[in-house]
């Protein structure tokens, strides 16, 4: 597993959907990140190798206008390296 694999390395990547400013879809993208980063490191996975940042509205998976509630585009992305 991954806790197994001292050269793993976890990216994780927060986004939001188009609702509110870019500014608090930007805090919110990285607070969606930093809560999972912060669980990996509470079940035992090195800080130094989890990754964490906000992307906000700017990558949705479902194109909208602005302003659109979009549960889909709402998500965390992980990637193991």
């Amino acid at each position: 597993g991954l806790r197994n694999n001292p050269n793993a390395e976890v990216s994780i990547i927060g986004h939001t959907d188009s609702v509110g400013t870019v500014e608090s879809n930007d805090q919110l993208s990285l607070q969606r990140a930093s809560a999972i980063r912060d669980l990996l490191v509470q079940r035992g996975f090195d800080r130094a190798r989890v990754d964490a940042v906000g992307r906000g509205e700017r990558q949705p998976i479902v194109p909208t206008s602005d302003n659109t509630a979009e549960p889909r585009n709402r998500r965390a992305e992980i990637t193991i390296r």
